[in-house]
């Protein structure tokens, strides 16, 4: 018997933002981006993926330490992240619910108008940007001169490509498919 097709459910396709769409049942977890028939690259991101694939594993830890979420999500996560993401570029990103499609292998999909790279610079400026207003509110002037200074220092693009080095993301599943 055929499967109806609801709109979220099993075997749903996207809407991207530059008009194509896709099925999201052709991504896997180890997908990092996609060569659209758009001819450009996208990024895909899925709630599962960790925050570490953007930045290291301690700043993570601080900016969980630090950030309260009252939400279904015990701790600040991925669905946060890409939440600030689309606030900042709704029209670039475009998101599905997939937790009923066992097949996807995730609860939520998200694809970028940019590619991996592209995003990986847009996610790391926002997250600096969190930094700096949360330092705001702390009340010790001599920690927020520190941060204000290591943030002037501090260079998106050397850090994004240093990371990305540093984590190996150019392999088989980095590659557009």
């Amino acid at each position: 018997m055929a499967e109806p097709r609801v709109p979220g459910g099993p075997g749903a396709d996207l809407e991207l933002p530059c008009g194509e769409t896709v099925s999201l049942r052709q991504f896997d977890l180890g997908m990092r981006e996609f060569s659209c028939d758009c001819g450009d690259t996208h990024a895909i991101v899925m709630d599962v993926h960790p925050l570490a694939r953007f930045v290291p594993e301690d700043i993570v830890a601080q900016l969980r330490s630090v950030i309260d979420t009252d939400d279904d999500y015990e701790e600040f996560s991925m669905p946060h992240l890409m939440g600030s993401v689309m606030e900042e570029f709704p029209e670039e990103i475009a998101v599905a619910d997939v937790s009923d499609d066992g097949q996807v292998g995730a609860a939520l999909v998200w694809i970028s108008d940019f590619d991996a790279e592209r995003l990986h610079y847009v996610v790391v400026e926002l997250l600096v940007e969190l930094m700096e207003h949360a330092i705001s509110h702390v009340e010790n002037d001599d920690m927020a001169r520190e941060f204000e200074t290591q943030m002037a220092e501090f260079d998106i693009e050397g850090f994004v490509q240093a990371y990305r080095a540093e984590r190996n993301l150019e392999d088989e599943f980095d590659q557009p498919v």
